[in-house]
């Protein structure tokens, strides 16, 4: 058989070389993607020349015009349908709000994370990225400084969202049992900040004192959310696995906090703070649990040894998210976790606002003691 025409190959050539190159990377399909983290890793991913397209999954349709999108509930299981073709899931569709009945947000975290989890499977995809907490490793007196990401998980359920949490993590080591060739990695970040996150972490810094527990030894590492982005991100393109730990370089003091926040503190008894807080809770003063306070008393600092090694590095440094976070609660006032109204923080004053709360919890156990009398 002879050769083409010159000309003709040149032709063929010229066609080959003119024509779009087929799309390359992974179909990544995000589920809580119309808000906070969500909505802005759909983006991420959306914009990214290695990712082939994104299936954005969610309750309501977020602003990404770029994703596909999907509105159900990811407790249902049509969801597996949704999946079909994603070779990557990531899985963010958690309620870890402060004001949420707790019943309901574990129904909807753990449900949805076993749903999402045994859909992936069903629908052929080869990786989820869940995502949690370095709160899971616990905040203990003797957890070294810092831990690296094989840590025990010593965390109790006591602390706000933290027994969903383990309850995931749970099901992430078991779903490559139950689903053999499906790969799951779980990464978990230190004080999340940006993008209008609200946990009892961030509340910690609108109030009128940094409560300080006597005896205790604080420290601080951050994870602002483009950081926590860029590090999902890693997971999605299979640059690293397992169980990821993210934040910051290094970690704050608690001399060193309150110099940069200008925020004094006010520094109770390890049992009159507990006592409090927990009663506080429970008579509903507060949405958070005394769990809550040991976050606030004892370290939690994570290596990020595997996404460093990755070659992964943060854009923020402790002091930059500390000043964005100080920046994004101005204005708001919260006392023992509990919001208050601008009007509520003039009356009660800043010291006075603290000391009332607790002094209504010595009022209430006073009440209750008087009562078993009679």
């Amino acid at each position: 058989m002879s050769s083409p025409d010159p000309q003709v190959r040149a032709a063929r050539n010229q066609s080959t070389s003119s024509a779009s190159p087929a799309p390359r990377g992974p179909v990544v399909a995000v589920t809580g993607a119309a808000y906070g983290v969500g909505a802005l890793i759909t983006e991420r991913l959306a914009a990214s020349d290695e990712v082939r397209r994104v299936v954005a999954i969610d309750e309501r349709r977020g602003d990404c015009d770029a994703a596909q999108w999907h509105i159900l509930d990811v407790r249902d299981p049509a969801v597996a349908d949704k999946l079909r073709g994603a070779d990557v899931v990531v899985h963010l569709a958690l309620d870890l709000d402060l004001e949420t009945d707790a019943a309901a947000r574990t129904a909807y975290n753990v449900r949805g994370t076993q749903t999402v989890l045994t859909a992936a499977a069903a629908a052929g995809v080869h990786r989820v990225v869940l995502c949690t907490s370095a709160m899971v490793y616990g905040a203990l007196p003797d957890n070294e400084l810092p831990l690296s990401e094989d840590a025990e998980l010593r965390a109790t359920a006591e602390a706000t969202g933290v027994g969903d949490l383990l309850e995931i993590e749970r099901l992430a080591r078991r779903a490559p049992r139950a689903h053999p060739g499906l790969n799951v990695t779980v990464v978990r970040p230190a004080v999340l900040v940006g993008g209008g996150t609200d946990t009892a972490l961030t509340r910690y810094f609108e109030s009128p004192r940094l409560l300080v527990v006597a005896g205790s030894r604080p420290a601080w590492q951050f994870c602002h959310v483009e950081d926590l982005c860029g590090a999902l991100e890693y997971a999605v393109l299979e640059k690293v696995d397992g169980e990821l730990a993210v934040g910051c370089d290094g970690w704050l003091e608690q001399e060193e906090v309150e110099e940069l926040s200008g925020i004094r503190r006010m520094e109770l008894p390890s049992a009159v703070a507990l006592g409090a807080a927990a009663r506080l809770h429970r008579i509903g003063l507060t949405p958070s649990p005394a769990g809550d306070l040991a976050y606030t008393m004892y370290p939690w600092v994570v290596s990020g040894s595997r996404l460093h090694d990755a070659g992964w590095r943060p854009r923020y440094t402790n002091e930059e998210v500390l000043a964005e976070l100080l920046e994004e609660v101005s204005g708001r006032h919260t006392v023992a976790g509990r919001r208050l109204g601008r009007k509520d923080a003039t009356a009660a004053g800043a010291a006075g606002a603290t000391v009332a709360l607790l002094g209504a919890a010595a009022v209430v156990r006073r009440a209750r003691k008087a009562r078993r009398r009679i």
